[in-house]
């Protein structure tokens, strides 16, 4: 094994400075333009950016937002969901997408996930369903979709409500037996994404939307994002504040142009990490799902068990390589979602990732030379701790 040279730029899991610096001047000017027209709040950036976006995904509705909670909080509110209704979701997730089925008095359905694509296991959706069931939020995790077209099969029989967690997924898009290809969140009822700043389309600070073909669903989101009103002053209905800013929708402008370049370039990093681990039988690297496209907001390896995940860690942190546990605590263990319906359940799926999975730096920019010494780390790693 021959050594690998420190690269001289400190490396970051998502180094959104040396994509700042490459994209400066136009994020600069449109910067610019926003502060030279006061126009802070909906102003002409968030119209333009809600267009582009439309025309980017092919949806007829995009409604931008504050960030993807909340984008998630009023896609169940604008569907009418009532506390006591139950929602399935995976147990394999941030806390974000069962957070606000929680807190809108909802009961959030914790499920397994798939053991190689990591997202919701369409035969426990099933089992799960109840006559309180109401609705089915698959995340497209790190990604890649999970398998909309039995989903929404499983949705239509039971006359459920299909919500996409689009936050890592941006982009990718889905294969239907048929050869019709959806991008992820136009498959659903709603689909809902995040702009935080490591997202793949992310933004300077907090930012989210949602988007949908239904005309009428749309302009319920709409009212409920401002407040609840129909037009100036007029509240049909309980809203909350959430809105995109114009300086977000400015960056995100700028970045949207390049969003299928750089979702491409994650592509040809992920593959490049492939071959690099290619032979190490201790870790599998991440699968790619025949239905799917992946756009590789995370590439997350699995470990061995016999390899201490956390001492692998503090190893490559002290080579300089950061690396990140996404996640570490499934849902069905935090204290916020402790219930008995959980006491006896079993998810052996979502416990042995939390267990073993682990997140390698990727971004646009990466170079070879990065991932050479990442590479070189894990594989140095590991065969001193087998030896």
């Amino acid at each position: 094994m021959t050594t690998a040279v420190k690269p001289q730029r400190p490396i970051q899991m998502v180094d959104l400075a040396l994509q700042y610096h490459h994209l400066q001047h136009e994020i600069d000017e449109e910067i610019k333009k926003v502060l030279q027209s006061a126009a802070f709040i909906n102003g002409p950036a968030v119209q333009e950016f809600k267009k582009n976006l439309e025309a980017f995904l092919g949806v007829r509705n995009v409604i931008p937002c504050a960030n993807g909670t909340d984008a998630l909080q009023i896609a169940m509110m604008g569907l009418g969901l009532k506390p006591g209704d139950e929602v399935i979701t995976a147990d394999f997730t941030y806390v974000a997408t069962a957070e606000v089925i929680g807190l809108l008095g909802l009961t959030p359905v914790l499920v397994d996930v798939d053991p190689d694509t990591f997202t919701i296991d369409i035969e426990q959706v099933k089992k799960n369903i109840t006559p309180k069931t109401k609705a089915i939020v698959p995340v497209h995790l790190y990604g890649q979709c999970s398998d909309m077209e039995p989903l929404m099969k499983i949705a239509k029989e039971f006359g459920l409500f299909v919500i996409e967690d689009v936050a890592q997924a941006i982009g990718a898009e889905y294969l239907f037996s048929n050869g019709k290809r959806e991008k992820a969140g136009n498959i659903g009822h709603v689909g809902c994404t995040s702009f935080f700043p490591s997202k793949n389309l992310g933004c300077y600070g907090d930012g989210g939307a949602m988007y949908t073909n239904d005309d009428e669903l749309a302009a319920k989101l709409k009212m409920i994002s401002h407040h609840g009103q129909s037009r100036q002053y007029v509240h049909d209905v309980l809203g909350v504040n959430s809105r995109l800013d114009s300086l977000q929708a400015a960056i995100l402008n700028v970045k949207l142009k390049y969003l299928s370049e750089f979702n491409q370039k994650r592509k040809e990093a992920a593959d490049r990490y492939d071959a690099l681990l290619k032979g190490v039988k201790e870790i599998t690297c991440p699968k790619r799902f025949e239905k799917s496209t992946h756009v590789f907001h995370q590439y997350t390896l699995r470990l061995d068990e016999k390899i201490s995940r956390d001492e692998m860690k503090k190893y490559l942190l002290e080579q300089g390589i950061p690396t990140m546990i996404y996640y570490p605590i499934p849902l069905h263990k935090q204290n916020a979602f402790k219930s008995e319906r959980y006491a006896n359940a079993e998810f052996p799926v979502t416990e042995k990732l939390c267990r073993t999975v682990l997140s390698l730096p990727i971004y646009p920019e990466i170079t070879s030379e990065v991932q050479e010494y990442v590479a070189y780390h894990i594989k140095h790693f590991i065969s001193r701790y087998a030896s």
